[in-house]
């Protein structure tokens, strides 16, 4: 039997198969479905400093080989977290990591401080993929500059694990990458969603909204893929793999690409039972290839 084990940024998981953000509420929409305790890790929904009502209807919509999304981070807020949620979730044998955002670097810190309080939450995710809102709506995660203050302000008053979600929307990922890591990021996880649109040709009106939303799910698996590779080249910290993946072959994709480890998103939204079932099948597929440890695949591509 091939070891599962995997260590990002000195934190260890089972395997290497988490849920991601918003596609997997608290985990415990789930349990009827999935046995929480069989997963790496377990991402919960963006969690701000302040409760977000997130954007109109219609905020999702369909797509050829995926959808798009403009929720909007709705959540009420990091307290209710607290109180409310992390009570239910603190005991499940599994890690229990919150997706963070804000809207300026003071804002993620304190948010990211209380979270710091809770014992059983061993980890963060930043979203730096938020709108700016010093700098006329511009998100974080597309400049260096961006990037970097809030990871920095962030690790200043956060003492665990500390993952950075990058954008894709961006001209050089790399670089945004290895400025997050030089301010103390101890793993990156990439892709978030990809900016795109649908129209109504009958009512000559976008579909969303807010006109413009997230792309996710099997079309941006190829683009998530090439930017995991040429991040893990690029960065000496652990990189967490998503987009796209919808089963055990995707997922062993990524580790190959040079992910640590991997979400799963949409995905969950087709087959609830999906991140289990890609545990089994990376289990199964290091067996038939005569594989000790899910690591003797990491990152094969360049050896």
């Amino acid at each position: 039997m091939a070891e599962l084990k995997v260590n990002i940024g000195g934190l260890w998981l089972k395997n290497p198969v988490m849920t991601a953000s918003g596609t997997f509420g608290y985990g415990l929409e789930f349990a009827d479905f999935v046995n929480l305790n069989n997963l790496g890790g377990i991402i919960v929904k963006g969690t701000t400093l302040d409760p977000r009502e997130g954007n109109n209807y219609p905020r999702m919509v369909e797509t050829a080989q995926g959808m798009l999304n403009c929720v909007g981070l709705q959540n009420k807020g990091v307290d209710y977290f607290c109180t409310q949620i992390y009570p239910k979730i603190k005991d499940l044998d599994t890690r229990v990591i919150v997706n963070v955002a804000g809207n300026s670097p003071e804002n993620y810190a304190e948010c990211a401080a209380r979270i710091d309080e809770l014992e059983k939450i061993p980890a963060i995710e930043l979203n730096i993929s938020c709108p700016n809102v010093r700098e006329g709506g511009m998100a974080f995660g597309v400049t260096c500059s961006g990037a970097a203050s809030v990871v920095k302000a962030v690790r200043k008053v956060y003492r665990k694990t500390l993952i950075v979600k990058l954008s894709p929307n961006v001209t050089d990922i790399t670089e945004i990458a290895r400025c997050v890591e030089a301010e103390g990021a101890d793993s990156v996880s990439l892709i978030n969603t990809l900016m795109g649109m649908a129209i109504d040709v009958e009512r000559r009106r976008p579909v969303l909204s807010i006109a413009t939303g997230g792309l996710s799910g099997p079309a941006v698996k190829p683009v998530a893929l090439r930017m995991v590779w040429q991040v893990a080249k690029a960065v000496h910290i652990p990189v967490i793999g998503l987009g796209g993946i919808m089963n055990a072959k995707d997922a062993i994709e990524f580790l190959m690409a040079g992910a640590s480890a991997v979400e799963i998103g949409t995905a969950n939204f087709i087959n609830p039972k999906v991140s289990e079932e890609v545990v089994d099948g990376i289990k199964a597929w290091l067996d038939d290839h005569g594989c000790d440890s899910v690591n003797d695949i990491v990152g094969v591509l360049d050896n």
